[in-house]
């Protein structure tokens, strides 16, 4: 079963987050930060995770960051050593006024790239430098690159969720086993 399970208490946070890949796309979710919640849930769900978080924290920004940091931590855990995955995935995500592009690669090289356009200086009252900084914290962690970037759109809420949306779609594709590589880390280096 690919799962872990990563807690992370310091000085500013208390989080803890449960992570199942080929789960079913549920979660229960309380950061305390209503659009985190959100953005967490709508991972969860397009991803096909079964996904528990519980995090609070002194400050937003800290909780944000460290969600992110964790929930990585608990995905790169989970993969394990990787074999069999296909390592890379991408999707393009309508929603509404606004069309995502995410590609990411499972190798093991942290490189977050973001072209959000993102006009507001918050969606639905979280930051939209902390909402950037979520993705960061998150590739970092996760030690993946990842490529994500708004094609179009209007709506800052649909442009964070149609990325969001992406991510989980691209990362649920390269995470997926592939029956042709039997085991094996997909590189030719021979290791991830």
């Amino acid at each position: 079963m690919r799962s872990a399970r990563v807690k992370r208490v310091t000085r500013e946070v208390d989080i803890e987050v449960s992570l199942m890949i080929d789960g079913k796309g549920e979660s229960k979710v309380e950061t305390g930060v209503a659009f985190l919640n959100h953005m967490l849930a709508t991972l969860a769900k397009h991803a096909y995770w079964s996904l528990e978080v519980q995090a609070s924290g002194d400050l937003v920004h800290h909780v944000v960051e460290d969600v992110g940091l964790v929930l990585g931590e608990s995905l790169r855990k989970a993969l394990g050593e990787k074999r069999g995955i296909r390592r890379f995935g991408y999707a393009l995500i309508p929603m509404d006024d606004s069309l995502a592009r995410a590609s990411v690669d499972l190798g093991g090289r942290p490189y977050v790239l973001l072209d959000l356009k993102l006009s507001g200086v918050d969606v639905e009252g979280l930051k939209t430098e902390d909402i950037k900084h979520f993705f960061f914290s998150f590739g970092q962690s996760l030690q993946a690159n990842i490529h994500l970037s708004i094609l179009y759109g209007d709506n800052d809420h649909h442009k964070v969720e149609s990325a969001v949306k992406a991510l989980a779609v691209a990362i649920r594709e390269a995470s997926a086993i592939d029956e042709r590589i039997k085991g094996e880390r997909p590189s030719v280096k021979g290791i991830l």
